[in-house]
């Protein structure tokens, strides 16, 4: 059973992505009195003329997550134009403490996954909450923001969104890092088909993208959706996928103590391997900058 901790517009858009893939039966949870229950009904109907035969259930008692093996967490204050992720940090750091030592009571053996935001560090908060393995808890962030990348390459080049191989690790924020240097488009190299001035256009296009959504319509919801159901794919069938998501780091690139994006290995036990890319020192030079961005902002919690 998967559960969903906030059903709202991204709560919602996930667990209806999740369900209609037939995953797994479903618990949503949230504390608006009826908001759950409204929402596993509409995803319900939704499922019943596609024929899919998964269970979805609301409600506003954290019971409902007993026997989850994947807890996906939404809850929290959104978004707004204007605002940057970290504009969120001390009021949803107490919300997602309380929901992870939730979690954890009702769901022991669960893996957690993070999409509130600033994410890298409410999946720290949420580690720390929890007492959970590291292993046990990821963040979603850099599969969502390597969709929009392949967005603008693929609109830039006028290729195939299918044709581009690409990442982006980081931090889930400003600082995040489209890897241009491991980006492919059908096996040629990025650099062999824009020049620099380019790359760094597509880089920059990639990181204001979320905040140009926002200003349009108030909130990202069917991209970050989308990304929740690979990621739960990769967890709940044990597939092994290699994604970029955010893990606590314990020596790997130079890091200790927080959270951040990086190739990962996803499967039953959550986050099974971390892989380490060979960055260029432009590259690193933005990873470390969004390392430092995210343990100031732990820092600031600890006070």
């Amino acid at each position: 059973m998967i559960g969903f901790v906030g059903a709202g517009k991204v709560g919602a858009q996930a667990a209806l992505e999740v369900a209609s893939a037939g995953l797994s039966d479903m618990a949503l949870v949230d504390i608006v009195p009826g908001l759950a229950e409204g929402e596993a009904l509409d995803i319900s109907h939704r499922l019943s003329d596609a024929g899919i035969d998964v269970q979805v259930t609301g409600s506003s008692d954290y019971s409902a997550l007993q026997g989850a093996e994947l807890v996906v967490i939404t809850a929290g204050l959104a978004r707004k134009p204007g605002m940057t992720r970290m504009d969120l940090l001390s009021k949803n750091s107490s919300i997602i403490s309380d929901v992870a030592r939730q979690v954890a009571k009702n769901a022991p053996g669960c893996v957690i996954l993070m999409v509130t935001n600033p994410m890298d560090v409410m999946t720290y908060v949420a580690l720390k909450a929890s007492g959970f393995p590291k292993q046990k808890v990821v963040g979603q962030g850099g599969v969502l923001d390597n969709s929009r990348f392949k967005y603008v390459l693929a609109k830039r080049l006028g290729v195939s969104r299918s044709s581009i191989t690409s990442l982006v690790m980081g931090e889930h924020g400003e600082n995040m890092i489209p890897v241009a240097s491991h980006t492919y488009v059908g096996g040629v190299p990025l650099g062999n088909l824009l020049n620099d001035e380019e790359v760094q256009q597509a880089i920059e296009d990639t990181r204001k993208v979320a905040a140009d959504v926002i200003t349009k319509k108030g909130a990202t919801i069917f991209a970050p959706g989308r990304s929740v159901a690979r990621m739960a794919a990769a967890i709940v069938n044990d597939t092994k996928e290699v994604l970029a998501a955010s893990t606590l780091l314990e020596g790997e690139y130079g890091l200790r103590d927080i959270c951040i994006g990086v190739p990962v290995k996803l499967g039953s036990a959550g986050v099974e391997q971390v892989y380490e890319l060979r960055l260029s020192d432009r590259e690193r030079d933005w990873f470390n900058k969004g390392a430092d961005t995210l343990r100031e902002a732990i820092s600031s919690l600890n006070h």
